[in-house]
């Protein structure tokens, strides 16, 4: 049994934003409301993840240890094509024995905003937008509806929380809240919006 989520990632003209649901489920049982879903590798790179709490849980930080270590060995912020690359080599190196988790991650290198979208076993798939979870077909109708790539930030903000407030009324697997994390090159910042409405 994999719990739920409505990840989501958008690459707008000034940055990216990522969001995600709180709720953990197990089986037909909500077994966490205040789950975390999304995460802060570094100040430029952000990632979103589905899959088995603990399985995604270890590799952030995995990711974070490998950014500083890349950090101390290059003298210089890891990229987020060099991370994305870093989890796909990872994951592609444990494809039979795999971590249960699907991820998007996106950031702000220094040629501007970046996301790759990966699976199980570490496909690498650059996009504009990505999404995960047991929302992710509803999450993503909304996006190919509404993206446009010279979205700023603030509006991509806003389409992130349509998007995935939209999405959780619909699927029984997500909900409780909504985490969004925002990076630009200016650095990176979280917030959280809570949900409390019935039928979430």
């Amino acid at each position: 049994m994999v719990p739920g989520a409505a990840g989501v990632a958008i690459k707008c003209k000034d940055g990216v934003v990522l969001a995600n649901d709180n709720r953990a489920t197990w089986g037909y049982t909500v077994s966490n409301k205040n789950t975390k879903k999304v995460f802060k590798i570094t100040e430029n790179i952000g990632m979103t993840a589905y899959g088995l709490i603990g399985d995604y849980q270890m590799l952030v930080k995995i990711l974070r240890a490998q950014a500083n270590l890349y950090t101390l060995d290059a003298g210089d912020k890891i990229t987020t094509k060099s991370m994305g690359k870093m989890v796909s080599n990872f994951l592609y190196s444990r494809k039979m024995y795999p971590l249960y988790t699907n991820l998007v991650i996106a950031g702000v290198d220094d040629d501007g905003p970046k996301l790759y979208t990966l699976d199980a076993i570490g496909s690498l798939i650059p996009d504009d937008y990505g999404t995960t979870g047991t929302s992710m077909l509803l999450s993503i109708g909304i996006l190919e509806a509404e993206y446009k790539p010279d979205l700023t930030v603030a509006q991509g903000e806003k389409l992130v929380e349509k998007t995935v407030r939209n999405s959780i009324k619909r699927d029984a697997m997500s909900g409780n809240g909504i985490d969004i994390l925002t990076i630009t090159a200016s650095g990176a910042k979280e917030k959280f919006i809570e949900i409390k409405e019935l039928g979430e």
